[in-house]
């Protein structure tokens, strides 16, 4: 049944090294070669579920800090701007800014 989707036959050619950490790579995502070739080829984020958790994860936090500083920015306007809402704000920036970096981090690696 394979052989009726992928149907093109390529060659390719590796140093052995190269063989030997495409079998590695394979082995660890338990994939065939064949199969983990077209993942890279495709680039697909429906192919990364450990990815996507991730994102979902981030854009939830967004929100959550984005209505926490839209609160903060309502009472400024409103003249009941305090300094505890400025270190709020700044503190709310700074878990943001760290959450950001641990998804570059992970996305990285992937």
């Amino acid at each position: 049944m394979a052989d009726r989707i992928h149907c093109v036959r390529k060659t390719l050619r590796l140093m052995p090294v190269e063989a030997e950490l495409l079998s590695n790579k394979a082995i660890a995502a338990n994939m065939k070669e064949a199969e983990y070739l077209r993942l890279l080829i495709s680039q697909k984020p429906n192919d990364y579920p450990e990815i996507r958790r991730l994102l979902k994860d981030l854009i939830n936090e967004v929100n959550h800090i984005g209505n926490n500083i839209n609160q903060i920015v309502r009472n400024n306007n409103s003249a009941l701007y305090t300094k505890a809402d400025k270190e709020r704000l700044i503190a709310y920036m700074i878990k943001l800014n760290v959450a950001v970096n641990e998804a570059v981090i992970m996305i990285g690696n992937q």
